[in-house]
C-alpha cells in the first residue's frame, strides 16, 4: 500500500516415495555449475548461537514438506557472522514432539551462496500428518519445530483450520499477534506480503510513534536485503509462529520496494538499477523463506505463484501480484479513475498467470477455492461525497479490465465456493464481490476477506472517511481501521467461518487478544453474513 495513504505449480505432485535434499542436493545440483567448489568445515565452530533466525516449513504436499533454517551467529552482519566455507547441518524428522522416534535424518549443505540457509525437501511422508524436526551443525541445535503434510489428493476431508496475516512492519510494534497465533489449532499459516519493509530508519512513521528500528538506511543490495530479513527474523513471536506450523507465502512491494510494478520502481532509479534491486531482494526473500527448489530465483525474476490442495476440501491458488503486473495507472495513489484504469491491457497477473489461475479454478474438484493475493479486489469508492469518487490505484480498483475478466470468469464457469483472502491495506474488511458493483442487484459471484496489518500503521484519520463511504459501498459487509493482527479461518464442507483476531495494542508485547468479528460462507452460497 502506498505509504502516505492505504499500505497496500506447485500442483507439482511428488509421486517418487523417497527422500529429496535441496540446498544440500536439489538446490547444488541446479546451481553447482555456477559455483567454485568450497571447503567445507565438518565441525565448524560458531562465534554464537547459529539458529538465531529460527527454524521454519512450508508449502505442505501430502507426502513432502520444505524444512527451512539459516545459520547467522550475528544475525545483522551481511554474511550473519557465518565464513565464506560450506557447512553440514545435520536434520531429522521425527513423529513425536520429544523426538524419539525418527523417521528420517540426513544432511544438507549450508553454503555462502545462499547465506548459509537450508531447504530440506522430504518425500515419502504420510499424509495429513503431524511431525516435529530439528537441525544441528557443529555442537549446536536448533528448537524443534512441528510441521504437518497435507491429506492425500481428492480423499474426503472434513475440516481445514488456517490463519492469514501480512504487513508487519517492524519499527511499528511488536509481533504479539504472532504469539498468539502460535497457540491456535492451525494446519496452515498464509502470509500474503510485505513481510519485511525497506525503510531506513523512521522513514516511515506510525500514528502512536515508531518504538523500535530499522538496522539500515533503506536497503538496495543483498546484504542489505539479508540484514533486513535477519532482523525481522530475530523477532521471537514471529519464530514461534514458523516453529507452530507450515506457512506457505508470498510477496506484495515492500520486499522490493513500495509500489513497484513489475521492472518500474516507484524511486527515480535507472532500470538497469532497479533490475538489480529486484535480483537481490528476490535472491534474500528465497533464502529466508520456506520454499520449494523450483522458486530459485534467476536472477530478478521468480517463480512464486502455485498451487497448493488439502484433500477434496481446498485448493489455495497462491498468486503474485507485483512481479508481472501493469503500472498503476492515473500516476497511482487516491483518486478518481483515468482511462488507463479501464484499459483491456492492465494487467494484475500478467496473462500466464492469469491464464494458470483460470485453468486451476475450472479443473478444481474442491469443495472450497481459495485465491491467497495481495491488494483489495472488491471496488470500494472511498469518496461519500454526491457526484465524487476516490479509488486506490494500486488495488484491482486501477485494473478495473482484469478484474472483470476474473469476476466473469467465475460467474460463467461457477468454480465451487471461490473465496478470496487478500492483506496490504492494513485494516480489516468483508466484501461481497459482485458481477457489476456499479449494480448492487447484481449477482454476488465469490467472497473476499481482507485482513488487517500484524503490525502496520492504519491513519486514524482514514476511519471516518471510509466509514463514512459504506453506504455507497453496499457490497462491503465490514470494515475496521482500528485493529491490528490476523484472520483465522475454519472450514468444513458446507461452511466457512473467517474470525477476526486482534491484538488490543501493538505497543506492548503482553497485548491481549480478541475476536472483532466473526463472518461465515455456506457452502453454494457466495457472499458473508456476520455471526
Amino acid at each position: 500500500m502506498e505509504r502516505f495513504h492505504f499500505e497496500r505449480l506447485l500442483s507439482t505432485r511428488l509421486r517418487r516415495r523417497s527422500l529429496l535434499v535441496s540446498a544440500g542436493a536439489l538446490t547444488g545440483i541446479v546451481l553447482a555449475s555456477q559455483w567454485p567448489s568450497r571447503r567445507v568445515v565438518a565441525q565448524p565452530r560458531f562465534s554464537d548461537y547459529p539458529f538465531k533466525l529460527g527454524i521454519a516449513s512450508g508449502d505442505p504436499l501430502p507426502d513432502s514438506i520444505v524444512l527451512w533454517t539459516r545459520l547467522a551467529p550475528e544475525p545483522l552482519n551481511g554474511n550473519g557472522g557465518m565464513p565464506g566455507v560450506n557447512v553440514p547441518v545435520q536434520w531429522q524428522l521425527a513423529t513425536d514432539p520429544n523426538m524419539r522416534n525418527v523417521v528420517l535424518r540426513g544432511t544438507a549443505m549450508a553454503t555462502p551462496e545462499l547465506a548459509h540457509s537450508i531447504r530440506v525437501v522430504l518425500g515419502g511422508l504420510k499424509s495429513a500428518q503431524w511431525y516435529w524436526y530439528q537441525f544441528k551443525a557443529g555442537n549446536e541445535v536448533s528448537p524443534i519445530g512441528r510441521t504437518r503434510t497435507a491429506p492425500a489428493l481428492g480423499t474426503p476431508t472434513n475440516q481445514l483450520n488456517f490463519a492469514f496475516a501480512s504487513c508487519q512492519m517492524y519499527e511499528h510494534g511488536y509481533f504479539t499477534a504472532y504469539k498468539y497465533m502460535a497457540q491456535e489449532n492451525l494446519d496452515l499459516v498464509v502470509h500474503l506480503g510485505d513481510y519485511i519493509y525497506e525503510y531506513g530508519p523512521n522513514e516511515y512513521q506510525s500514528e502512536a510513534g515508531n518504538i523500535r528500528v530499522h538496522n539500515s538506511p533503506e536497503i538496495t543490495s543483498l546484504d542489505d536485503y539479508r540484514n533486513r530479513y535477519a532482523l525481522y527474523k530475530t523477532d521471537p513471536d514471529l519464530q514461534a509462529a514458523h516453529a507452530a506450523f507450515p506457512w506457505s507465502v508470498t510477496w506484495d512491494d515492500h520486499e522490493v520496494e513500495n509500489n513497484y510494478a513489475n521492472l518500474i520502481p516507484e524511486e527515480n532509479q535507472s532500470q538497469q538499477e532497479f533490475t538489480q534491486r529486484r535480483a537481490n531482494a528476490y535472491q534474500a526473500y528465497y533464502e529466508h523463506m520456506p520454499l520449494r527448489s523450483f522458486a530459485l530465483p534467476n536472477g530478478p525474476n521468480m517463480q512464486l505463484y502455485r498451487r497448493l490442495a488439502f484433500g477434496n476440501l481446498a485448493d489455495f491458488h497462491i498468486l503474485d501480484t507485483r512481479q508481472y503486473r501493469s503500472d498503476q495507472p492515473c500516476d497511482d495513489n487516491l483518486k478518481p479513475r483515468c482511462p488507463g484504469a479501464l484499459e483491456p491491457s492492465q494487467t494484475m497477473m500478467g496473462s500466464e498467470q492469469e491464464q494458470w489461475l483460470f485453468q486451476g479454478l475450472d479443473n478444481s474438484n474442491a469443495r472450497w477455492n481459495v485465491i491467497a493475493q495481495q491488494t483489495m479486489m472488491a471496488q470500494y469508492d472511498f469518496d461519500a461525497r454526491p457526484g465524487a469518487e476516490v479509488f486506490n490505484m494500486d488495488q484491482w480498483d486501477g485494473y478495473v479490465a482484469a478484474r472483470d475478466r476474473l469476476l466473469d470468469f467465475i460467474q460463467q464457469r461457477q468454480p465451487s465456493n471461490p473465496v478470496v483472502i487478500t492483506g496490504d491495506i492494513h485494516s480489516n474488511w468483508v466484501h461481497d464481490l459482485k458481477a457489476d458493483f456499479d449494480n448492487p442487484a447484481s449477482p454476488t459471484v465469490a467472497t473476499e476477506f481482507v485482513g488487517t496489518s500484524i503490525t502496520s500503521d492504519f491513519a486514524t484519520a482514514f476511519i471516518a472517511p471510509v466509514t463514512a463511504a459504506l453506504p455507497d459501498n453496499p457490497h462491503t459487509k465490514f470494515f475496521d481501521g482500528a485493529f491490528r493482527g490476523y484472520v483465522r479461518c475454519h472450514l468444513t464442507r458446507e461452511r466457512w467461518q473467517s474470525d477476526y483476531r486482534v491484538v488490543s495494542t501493538i505497543l506492548d508485547p503482553n497485548a491481549t487478544i480478541s475476536t472483532l468479528a466473526s463472518f461465515v460462507v455456506e457452502n453454494g452460497q457466495p457472499g458473508a453474513e456476520q455471526l
